[in-house]
């Protein structure tokens, strides 16, 4: 039994852990929550009382050096993921950390090099690329021939955007926390790109800043050379526009391209819509867990796994240097 503390008590937290006690079926996640820190240490207490667990923490040195704990889930600010993965997989501790890694590529990077360095797994808490459908995706890709054209769209209002506008400073749109749409509807786009189809081999991105000087909405165009793929982020904006991708042959469409909750094939021989989804589980942050607990069971950092992460991250460096926005952090490198 692998037994983990978590770093951050707010709902994807509660959401990761219902994940590894719910696998799916015919699935086992030997994952036991164990251990849980925040900066206060009612509300650590409070959360923990949530999940019938005792150990808490204020101090994240002596939870980087409690050795009855084997691995950690991070899902502070995004601006605080590179130090407090680094600390604990210094700690030689298993880190699971929601994306985005780190503010910036070279942090990544980084990261993955520490974990090495210590044999423990460090691994993006990215779910979408373990979902069934994300394999039905990949494995119906055939069936509309060659890839011409992609559209992938995420544009959800933030309901801390009516907060930023009357004023407050709400960490989703804080360059300090390292935020905006690209480090998160947009993530979703590029990360699920990338895992599709690999490292484009040329960017053009455009955004609309806020005042605050992080994105509130953007768009990217990434050229694959024999066919290119179109992305549309937002957090200032909604729409329930399916994704698509399209080939000579026929299209596959996607419904939320985070969850990919439905997949349907077009044919442009008959123009019929056929839905291929397969069932997955209720709650979807489960098979990011399994797919942690593969590589601490193995040993071994998954190379794919690793390859799409550290490209994602570089593909929104190069987004974020075309479109303005930095970050605190991108002055250490």
């Amino acid at each position: 039994m692998i037994k983990f503390a978590i770093i951050g008590t707010n709902w994807i937290t509660e959401k990761f852990i219902h994940g590894t006690m719910q696998p799916p079926q015919g699935k086992n996640l030997l994952m036991q929550l164990s251990a849980v820190y925040s900066r206060d240490l009612h509300k650590a207490k409070d959360f923990a009382n949530n999940f019938s667990v005792s150990c808490i923490f204020d101090d994240l040195d002596k939870l980087a050096k409690d050795n009855t704990i084997d691995a950690i889930y991070i899902a502070s600010p995004n601006s605080l993921h590179y130090s407090q993965s680094k600390l604990m997989l210094e700690h030689k501790k298993h880190v699971i950390c929601e994306k985005p890694l780190s503010s910036n590529y070279q942090q990544a990077k980084d990261l993955y090099r520490i974990a090495k360095e210590n044999n423990v797994i460090f691994f993006e808490a990215y779910k979408t690329a373990h979902l069934p459908n994300f394999n039905v995706i990949q494995n119906n890709l055939s069936k509309i021939g060659t890839l011409r054209k992609a559209h992938i769209h995420y544009c959800q209002y933030s309901s801390r955007y009516d907060a930023y506008l009357a004023g407050q400073k709400p960490n989703t749109f804080n360059p300090e926390f390292s935020n905006g749409s690209i480090m998160d509807i947009g993530y979703y786009c590029i990360a699920i790109t990338i895992a599709l189809f690999g490292a484009p081999i040329n960017i053009k991105a455009q955004a609309t800043l806020l005042d605050s000087g992080v994105d509130g909405c953007g768009s990217v165009l990434l050229d694959y050379e024999r066919f290119s793929v179109t992305i549309d982020h937002s957090k200032i904006s909604a729409s329930d526009q399916l994704s698509e991708i399209q080939g000579e042959k026929g299209a596959l469409l996607i419904n939320h391209i985070g969850e990919c909750s439905q997949i349907f094939h077009q044919s442009h021989r008959d123009n019929r819509m056929i839905e291929l989804s397969q069932e997955q589980a209720e709650n979807s942050m489960s098979y990011e867990a399994i797919a942690f607990v593969e590589q601490i069971q193995t040993g071994k950092i998954n190379k794919q796994f690793e390859q799409r992460s550290l490209q994602t991250a570089s593909v929104i460096n190069e987004i974020r240097r075309q479109t303005g926005v930095f970050f605190p952090d991108d002055k250490s490198i």
